[in-house]
């Protein structure tokens, strides 16, 4: 995860492709997926089994023209505050899910030729990561989806809590226009049932998981560069035993509270074999100022942990 989102992108699908994903996209209302314990307050990375649910579909979901409006505007390539930027959009017919259940959520990427995307580069070891998190902040997933021939990514998000969630794709494609850069789309599904929003925990530098405890340290501006410091201790114990997770030790993403503004922040700690720790350093830009939730991910005994934590950005 050192490295910045780097980018290529290979050859388009042809038109015949286009027509079936179209026919794909369509069908995404009847997803399958299998009941999941899982709550909206679950942060874990690893999705439900898939079994049978039903959403229904529209051409567009809410929010996903948020760039168009004024004061909307995302302040950077990589906020994913858009569904589309520089020709390339994130495609998908699901506007509601149901509340509950494990879903295989399907998207596809379009470039500029209004066509799918089908080459992507790999980064952090993967060619697609997928985000989701409800508008209260709540429920964070980060998944891997598998892509189809014609295009069309499936996902399978774990069961999601009544209310508004932002679904954001991270990709860069490996030609084209778009080569040689990163791009952060999301689109907005809604939820369906009643909507019990949690508070904001109060900024903090610390957070507990799985009897790890995680504290941040740093002071950051917006529209700056800074460095956070990570530390992972265990029982009033420096940890030493992480494991590489994604090509590194620990992967740090955040959302602003409020628009839920995107940042992705970039590890500065080489990764050498299974004992990294304790401290880990994290390259931070923060767009706005105000409360982000942040998400960090790491791993031991082959076990992922997602520790969350609130920070303030002056």
């Amino acid at each position: 995860m050192s490295q910045r989102f780097r980018t290529s992108r290979r050859a388009l699908a042809a038109a015949a492709a286009t027509a079936a994903l179209t026919l794909t996209l369509a069908a995404c209302g009847s997803d399958s997926g299998s009941d999941s314990g899982m709550s909206g307050m679950d942060h874990s990375a690893t999705p439900s089994t898939s079994a049978s649910v039903s959403a229904s579909a529209s051409a567009s979901a809410p929010g996903d023209d948020m760039a168009s409006m004024p004061g909307m505007e995302p302040v950077s390539a990589g906020n994913g505050l858009a569904a589309a930027k520089d020709g390339y959009k994130m495609a998908s017919s699901a506007a509601t899910v149901p509340a509950g259940k494990a879903i295989a959520y399907r998207f596809a990427i379009t470039g500029p030729d209004g066509k799918p995307v089908t080459g992507f580069a790999v980064d952090q070891t993967k060619r697609m990561h997928f985000y989701a998190i409800r508008s209260d902040l709540t429920g964070f997933q980060h998944l891997h989806p598998t892509m189809a021939q014609d295009g069309t990514w499936t996902v399978p998000l774990a069961a999601l809590q009544p209310g508004t969630w932002r679904l954001y794709a991270s990709f860069t494609p490996d030609s084209g226009a778009g080569k040689g850069k990163g791009f952060v789309l999301s689109r907005t599904v809604k939820v369906s049932g009643m909507a019990m929003a949690a508070p904001l925990p109060k900024a903090s530098g610390t957070a507990t998981v799985d009897g790890y405890t995680v504290s941040v340290k740093g002071d950051p501006m917006a529209g700056m560069a800074h460095q956070l410091t990570a530390t992972v201790t265990k029982d009033g114990k420096p940890v030493t035993d992480l494991q590489p997770y994604l090509d590194t030790y620990a992967h740090l993403t955040a959302f602003h509270q409020g628009d839920l503004a995107f940042a992705h922040l970039h590890p500065e700690t080489e990764v050498d074999g299974d004992h990294g720790g304790p401290t880990l350093g994290f390259h931070a830009e923060f767009a706005q100022s105000g409360n982000w939730r942040m998400f960090l991910q790491f791993q031991t005994g082959g076990k992922l942990h997602t520790a969350s934590l609130t920070l303030h950005v002056g």
